[in-house]
C-alpha cells in the first residue's frame, strides 16, 4: 500500500437541493497516513461538552442516589442503576454545592435560582420584569471559543416547552426556570423542544416554518438523503471498507431520525391541538421524544457541527406528570412529600426514569465511533440538578454524575466525595480546562477540582 499525506477535508459536506447540506463524521480517509507529531495532535478528536439537567432535585432519603462507599468498586444505588453498564466511564461526584441557588436574603424562589445558577455560578437578580440578570454559563464560555471552529456554537434542547412568561417562582422571572444556558448575564438562551426544528437547523431544508409548509414537505415521498444519493455514491468510490461502513451507518441514522419525525408529524396532523399544546413534530411519547432529541445532539457532535450542548429533561420546577410510568401526579408536587411514603415512591420512580433517559444518551455516545475511539471517549457529559432535596430546597451535596473520557483526561468507575461546601463552580472550570478553554474567574470558584484524572 502506498501511503501519502492526502486526505478528504475534515469539513466535507454533502450538498442536496433546497439548501440541504449534510456534514460528515470523522472518517479514516480524513486523516493523512503520514504526519508529524504536530499534525497528529491537530487531527486528534476534539472534546465535546454536554450538560443534562433534571429539575426538583433527586431524592436520597435512604441511599437511592448516592453510593454508600467512595472510590472504585462502589455499588450503584437504585436510582443510578441504569448507568451501571457504563461504570468504567462514570464518576459519581458528591459534596459539591451551588451557592448561587441559595436565598442569600431574597426569600423564596429556590427553583428559579437553581435553574439560573447551575451553569452560571451566579445568584440571579430577583425580578419578574425585563431586568433579569444572572451570569454567562459555562457552556457558553466554551461555545464562544468552540464556535470559532464549528458551524453551530452550541445547541440548547429540551423535552418541555417554556410556554410561560412573566413570573414563575416567588417573584422570579420564568426566564430563570426555562433554561440553564446564558449567553450573557442578561441573555438567556431559549430551549428548542421540537425535533423538526433541530433537524432543519442541522441539515437545512425548508424556507418556511409554517406548519402547513412542513406538512407538505412531510408528505413528499423522498427524504433529503434521496436528493444527494448521486453525491453519496460518488464519494463512496474513493473510500475504504471501514469508511464505507461508517458512512452507511451514519446516513441510516439520519434517515431513521427523519422517518421518526415524519411519523410524529403525521400523528399530530390527525388531532387539533389546544392553543398551548405541543408544536408539530413532537412525539406524544416522552421516551420517543427524548430519544429523537438525543439522537440529533449525538449526530451534531459526531459531525463536529457543534461541540457544546445543554439538554433539559424538564424545566426547573416542572410539574409534569409521567403516566407512562404510572405517576399521574405532577413531579414538583410529589417532591414536596412531607415524608408521605406514596409521594416518596413516586418521586423515586421519576428520578429513575430520568436516569434511564440519560443512560440512552450515554449509550449512543459510547456506540458512536469517533476517530480512535468513541464519542464518549472524547466527551464530558454532566448530569444532575442544582437542588439536592426537593422537599427542603437544599443546594448542597448536589446530585451530579460526570460521564466520559475527555480524551483520556478522566478516569471513571469511581465515587469521589469532596468536602462539604466545595463549589460546583470548581468542577465547571475544571471541565472547561480539560476541554481546552481557560477561564480565570467563575462564580465562587476557588480553583480546579481534584481527582478527576486519578485516585
Amino acid at each position: 500500500m502506498f501511503l501519502t499525506k492526502k486526505a478528504i477535508a475534515r469539513r466535507t459536506f454533502l450538498k442536496g437541493l433546497a439548501g440541504t447540506t449534510i456534514a460528515l463524521p470523522l472518517l479514516d480517509s480524513m486523516i493523512p497516513a503520514m504526519m508529524n507529531a504536530a499534525e497528529a495532535a491537530m487531527s486528534k478528536a476534539p472534546v465535546r461538552l454536554g450538560f443534562s439537567y433534571v429539575p426538583n432535585g433527586i431524592i436520597n432519603l435512604n441511599g437511592e442516589w448516592k453510593p454508600k462507599t467512595v472510590g472504585a468498586g462502589f455499588e450503584f444505588a437504585s436510582t443510578m442503576k441504569p448507568l451501571e453498564a457504563y461504570r468504567e466511564h462514570v464518576l459519581v461526584l458528591s459534596g459539591l454545592m451551588q451557592n448561587g441557588g441559595r436565598a442569600l436574603g431574597d426569600g423564596g424562589g429556590d427553583h428559579a435560582r437553581a435553574g439560573a445558577s447551575w451553569l452560571t455560578g451566579v445568584h440571579p437578580k430577583k425580578t419578574e420584569g425585563a431586568d433579569i440578570h444572572s451570569g454567562i454559563s459555562a457552556d457558553q464560555i466554551a461555545a464562544k471559543e468552540f464556535g470559532k471552529q464549528t458551524q453551530i456554537a452550541s445547541m440548547e434542547i429540551g423535552l418541555e416547552a417554556a410556554g410561560l412568561a412573566g413570573g414563575c417562582d416567588s417573584g422570579y422571572s420564568c426566564a430563570y426556570t426555562n433554561t440553564v444556558a446564558w449567553r450573557s448575564p442578561t441573555t438567556p438562551l431559549p430551549v428548542e423542544v421540537n425535533p423538526r426544528a433541530v433537524f432543519e437547523r442541522l441539515f437545512g431544508d425548508g424556507q418556511s416554518t409554517d406548519p402547513k409548509a412542513r406538512l407538505a414537505r412531510m408528505k413528499e415521498d423522498s427524504s433529503i438523503l434521496d436528493f444527494m444519493m448521486e453525491d453519496v455514491s460518488r464519494m463512496k468510490t474513493g473510500l475504504g471498507a471501514r469508511d464505507k461502513n461508517k458512512l452507511a451507518e451514519y446516513l441510516d441514522a439520519i434517515r431513521d431520525i427523519e422517518r421518526r419525525i415524519q411519523l410524529a408529524e403525521a400523528q399530530d396532523s390527525k388531532f387539533k391541538m389546544p392553543l398551548l399544546g405541543k408544536p408539530g413534530g413532537i412525539p406524544d411519547d416522552f421516551s420517543e421524544h427524548a430519544k429523537l432529541m438525543i439522537d440529533l445532539q449525538v449526530i451534531a457532535f459526531q459531525t463536529d457541527l457543534t461541540r457544546v450542548g445543554t439538554f433539559m429533561i424538564a424545566r426547573e420546577g416542572s410539574n409534569r406528570s409521567y403516566k407512562q410510568i404510572e405517576v399521574p401526579d405532577g413531579h414538583h408536587s410529589v417532591t414536596h412529600h412531607q415524608q408521605d411514603a406514596d409521594k416518596i415512591a413516586k418521586t423515586i420512580k421519576i428520578n429513575e426514569f430520568h436516569v434511564k433517559t440519560f443512560a440512552y444518551y450515554v449509550d449512543k455516545m459510547k456506540n458512536t465511533p469517533d476517530g480512535d475511539g468513541s464519542l464518549l471517549d472524547h466527551s464530558m457529559l454532566l448530569y444532575g440538578s442544582s437542588i439536592n432535596d426537593g422537599n427542603k430546597h437544599t443546594h448542597d451535596d448536589l446530585p451530579l454524575v460526570l460521564v466520559g473520557g475527555a480524551n483520556g483526561q478522566i478516569k471513571g468507575g469511581r465515587h469521589i466525595a469532596y468536602p462539604n461546601e466545595t463549589p460546583m463552580n470548581n468542577l465547571l472550570i475544571t471541565m472547561l480546562d480539560k476541554a481546552g478553554v481557560k477561564t480565570d474567574n467563575f462564580g465562587d470558584a476557588t480553583g480546579a477540582i481534584d481527582h478527576l484524572s486519578d485516585v
